[in-house]
């Protein structure tokens, strides 16, 4: 397994070589600022990943060569802001957000605005 532990809204089947949210974690840890429709609907559309998404490094970043903008949520409780943070010191700039983990589905016109004004 790539961690020692991982965060508790994640379940790992090593067996299986699987990772995904934990259905009952889903809303308190991502979805906290959402409409309840959108939490009501939101476990359904969970899939497992391949655990190997965690472990392979990556090949090459359009950053790298791209301008780019770091949207920060302020209120996410899946990735801390700190490290949000963190990761958006390589984004030529950053923008920060008082939203949890999915501000498209909290905040759709803040998110959109910030688009075009890109």
């Amino acid at each position: 397994m790539p961690w020692m532990s991982p965060a508790p809204f994640l379940d790992v089947d090593p067996d299986a070589g699987t990772i995904g949210v934990r259905p009952e974690l889903l809303v308190d840890t991502f979805l906290q600022d959402c409409d309840p429709e959108v939490q009501a609907q939101a476990a359904d559309h969970l899939a497992l990943q391949n655990v190997q998404v965690t472990v392979h490094p990556v090949g090459a970043a359009a950053w790298q060569q791209l301008p780019s903008t770091y949207l920060v949520c302020a209120q996410d409780r899946g990735t801390p802001p700190r490290l949000q943070r963190e990761f958006a010191r390589r984004a030529g700039s950053v923008i920060e957000l008082d939203a949890g983990h999915h501000p498209f589905l909290s905040q759709p016109a803040a998110v959109r605005d910030l688009l075009l004004s890109l």
